[in-house]
């Protein structure tokens, strides 16, 4: 009889608490706006699972803030997908991270209702067929700590604007086709220091000396028609760790110059360098170092791990010599 009792209380209990869902639904406004983003992309076979049959934090390429079910995360990578970006994607006010990489049929320019994801903590448009400008109003995006533009055929100068993200840790403007100067904003980064990589566009003019003001880890410079001096990236309170500078036009004496002993990459092949390389090149540990098709002279430093690497690192200068050189006469 008490066990009756016991469970029949037990029961009347069960029902009495709320249901509990085993996972957050989706909110249905977000919902309604991936089913216009998938529209206007034309229902690619990658959307398939993006079904009214199933909750939408569940979708493919999609994640949902675990207590609120609003959108947080939409990923489309990789898919056989035509056309524009919908200006709908402006319309998640919830979104911290967008990707649209390596698809090779998305083209257009970047909308400006991407202006409107304040939340976005990341954004990464690259390996696409994307054109047009950087645009200027991406600097709205103040919580970005990640911007990637890669890999895509964008056009013009770089916005002096982006300097106002203090929240940057990297800056990927490279491999497109990028003209005009390096800012002279971007050596007034308010808040963290980003690594910048702007190699292989048509950048010309010399890099602003403002930039030596600031402590960078890793600068990407190649491939580029810069011209001047890059010395201001180093110093014995640098903390500089890559640096590139390689295919470019810089001309300048490197025999003063004093490396970092953080530094671990460093390549400025295809310049017009001249001087000798410093003696204190000796006492760094480089993984890579490539100094090769520059106007330099004088003995390569022998000591530290300089003579690890092989001849190509220090060829086609005007008259460097010593290990792996020849020998000096």
């Amino acid at each position: 009889m008490m066990k009756s009792v016991f469970f029949t209380i037990t029961f009347v209990l069960f029902l009495s608490l709320p249901t509990l869902s085993l996972s957050q639904t989706c909110n249905k406004d977000d919902e309604k706006v991936l089913f216009k983003i998938k529209k206007a992309f034309g229902n690619p076979y990658h959307l398939a699972s993006w079904q009214k049959t199933d909750d939408c934090c569940q979708w493919y390429c999609v994640e949902c803030d675990a207590n609120s079910g609003r959108i947080i995360a939409l990923t489309i990578f990789s898919g056989n997908i035509s056309g524009q970006i919908p200006v709908e994607v402006g319309d998640l006010p919830y979104l911290q991270t967008l990707v649209l990489r390596k698809l090779t049929n998305l083209t257009g320019e970047i909308p400006s209702a991407i202006a409107k994801l304040t939340h976005l903590t990341s954004l990464r448009l690259s390996w696409t067929n994307l054109s047009g400008p950087v645009p200027s109003f991406l600097s709205k995006l103040t919580n970005l700590d990640f911007l990637d533009l890669s890999f895509n055929d964008l056009t013009g100068s770089i916005p002096p604007e982006l300097a106002t993200l203090t929240k940057l840790n990297d800056l990927h403007l490279d491999r497109n086709k990028l003209t005009g100067p390096i800012p002279e904003s971007f050596g007034k980064f308010t808040g963290n220091v980003p690594n910048l990589y702007l190699s292989h566009n048509q950048l010309t003019g010399s890099v602003p000396k403002s930039l030596g003001y600031l402590n960078f880890t890793t600068i990407d410079f190649s491939r580029n028609k810069l011209t001047g001096d890059f010395s201001m990236f180093f110093g014995t309170h640098k903390t500089i760790q890559y640096a590139d500078f390689s295919r470019n036009k810089f001309a300048f004496n490197l025999s003063e110059v004093v490396f970092p002993a953080s530094l671990t990459w460093l390549d400025f092949n295809h310049n017009k360098i001249y001087g000798s390389l410093p003696a204190t090149l000796t006492e760094l540990n480089f993984q890579n170092l490539n100094v090769s098709y520059n106007r330099m002279c004088g003995q390569i430093p022998q000591g530290g791990n300089l003579q690890t690497f092989d001849n190509m690192s220090y060829f086609h200068n005007r008259c460097l010599c010593g290990s792996p050189l020849p020998a000096c006469t």
